[in-house]
């Protein structure tokens, strides 16, 4: 039996994400499933001839087969992201996933370390070959910088400015910013250029594999857990948990939060908010030095 083919507008989109809007392949990959399922809903209705009707139907049958309230969330806004592009190109003239409503989700605070654990797992590799050089550069990266990890395995030698202290970053949509990357992370970076084999096939990528190609965002996510299980650290981090950590000490330590979305890369001070939540202690603080009556 072969396996169904999928609608050209769908492939279209796929195409925009990857080459236009430099989507991550984790990303494209979920939208392709998501929009596979919305096209097994509907049958034999073709996917411009939805109404908002239709969109409602699928998002009830999603809660009757126990889909979560977050996954449902993702598969409307890629709904709503896969309409907005039939409507850009013309294809369409209303988007009809734009009047339904998201479900409620619960505030979910992001996991992240706390100095003291941050600093285990930095001095976690060992220095003994090359790819520990890298490791530790890695990870002093990432923490230095709150980089996406797929910002971080898309960094080539010529982002690296070592005069100015930044490094140039391509978030989502191709969008370059300035990151500032301190001066023990850039030494970090010295130190595994020196020790890394001159003879690469990508020789022109910041962090390379032992097969000397451009590291993956999986391989960092395995590297990261072994490094998390040597120090003894909560199984819940994740890579991004060194972003959160990255927002979280900054703002501990006094930055605005304005500042804190521009080096994050936020297209919205409501993404940056959800780091206001998890510095009690900050807040504490502030209060007993700012309240007559603390």
């Amino acid at each position: 039996m072969r396996p169904p083919t999928t609608p050209k507008p769908i492939e279209r989109f796929l195409h925009y994400l990857r080459v236009e809007r430099n989507a991550s392949p984790h990303t494209c990959q979920n939208y392709q499933l998501d929009l596979r399922q919305f096209v097994a809903f509907l049958g034999h209705q073709r996917v411009r001839e939805v109404s908002p009707l239709e969109i409602r139907r699928f998002v009830a049958h999603l809660g009757t087969v126990q889909v979560s309230r977050r996954t449902t969330a993702r598969k409307l806004s890629c709904l709503r992201s896969f309409y907005r592009f039939l409507c850009r190109e013309g294809i369409l003239s209303s988007n009809p996933a734009a009047v339904i409503p998201t479900p409620r989700l619960e505030k979910r605070l992001p996991a992240f370390l706390d100095e003291a654990q941050v600093v285990r797992l930095l001095e976690a590799p060992t220095m003994e070959k090359w790819l520990g050089w890298r490791d530790r550069a890695l990870l002093e990266t990432l923490y230095s910088t709150g980089i996406r990890v797929s910002e971080l395995v898309g960094l080539n030698l010529e982002d690296l400015d070592e005069i100015s202290g930044t490094i140039i970053v391509r978030g989502k949509g191709k969008k370059e910013r300035l990151c500032p990357i301190g001066e023990t992370a850039l030494s970090a970076i010295r130190g595994y250029l020196a020790k890394r084999p001159k003879q690469l096939r990508v020789p022109y990528a910041l962090f390379v594999s032992q097969k000397g190609v451009r590291l993956t965002v999986r391989q960092v996510d395995r590297l990261l857990q072994r490094y998390i299980a040597q120090g003894h650290l909560p199984a819940n981090i994740s890579p991004h948990s060194l972003r959160h950590s990255y927002a979280t000490h900054l703002l501990e330590r006094g930055a605005d939060l304005r500042s804190v979305q521009e080096l994050l890369g936020h297209a919205s001070l409501s993404t940056t908010q959800i780091y206001t939540h998890i510095t009690p202690q900050r807040l504490k603080k502030i209060y007993d030095q700012a309240h007559p009556r603390a």
